[in-house]
């Protein structure tokens, strides 16, 4: 399986990502486009600037679309990420990336993880740097998540991690299980969200197969 996983920095992502590997034999982490961008000789700037974030959206396209694309990759931030950062720090979304160039990224996913600030990751997780643009990008991001304003990720099952921090792994597996039942023809775009004793399944304008959260 192919999957993402978006959030504002301090989230978790890359503790999940590394627990999603050794759970889901045969996956491999793709490298983050920072990390990519840097090894090519890229410098940032702190905080980033909006180049510097336009820089990550390319290359976060570049990684999931460039050939061929293997099937069992977990991408520790996706496009999603950096459209967030750039509405955080005031540019329009729908001005950095067109959706044909988007929507090629985020269908080769077989399911968009969204990592939020909740209270725990706050009391557990250690504090992160800039905590404005932090909490600022969070809200962008579900903002986003849900709108799809680039008609790019509507089609994408997405799984919205509210609960515990201990629970997440577990949530992402059913939802990959779920996402290999084969979906009924009349159903809904849909959404799925961790939170104990909600339904699983929500329908939503933000994705399809059977998962958005």
């Amino acid at each position: 399986m192919r999957v993402g996983i978006s959030g504002t920095h301090g989230t978790g992502k890359t503790t999940l990502a590394q627990a999603l590997c050794a759970r889901l034999p045969g996956h491999v982490a793709a490298d983050d486009p920072y990390y990519l961008l840097e090894e090519q000789g890229y410098e940032f700037g702190f905080p980033p600037s909006l180049e510097d974030y336009r820089a990550l959206l390319a290359c976060s396209v570049r990684s999931l679309t460039s050939p061929p694309l293997l099937p069992r990759v977990l991408f520790d931030r996706t496009p999603l990420d950096y459209l967030a950062y750039l509405a955080a720090t005031g540019a329009d979304p729908s001005e950095q990336a067109g959706a044909a160039a988007l929507r090629p990224a985020f269908v080769s996913l077989d399911l968009l993880v969204i990592t939020l600030i909740t209270p725990e990751t706050e009391r557990v997780l250690p504090a992160a740097e800039m905590p404005g643009l932090r909490a600022e990008m969070n809200d962008v991001l579900l903002e986003l998540v849900y709108d799809d304003p680039l008609n790019a990720w509507g089609d994408v099952p997405v799984l919205e991690l509210s609960g515990a921090l201990d629970g997440r792994l577990d949530a992402v597996l059913t939802a990959l299980d779920r996402c290999r039942q084969p979906r009924p023809p009349e159903a809904n775009p849909q959404i799925i969200d961790d939170r104990p004793l909600a339904p699983l399944w929500h329908a939503s304008s933000a994705g399809t197969c059977g998962t958005n959260v």
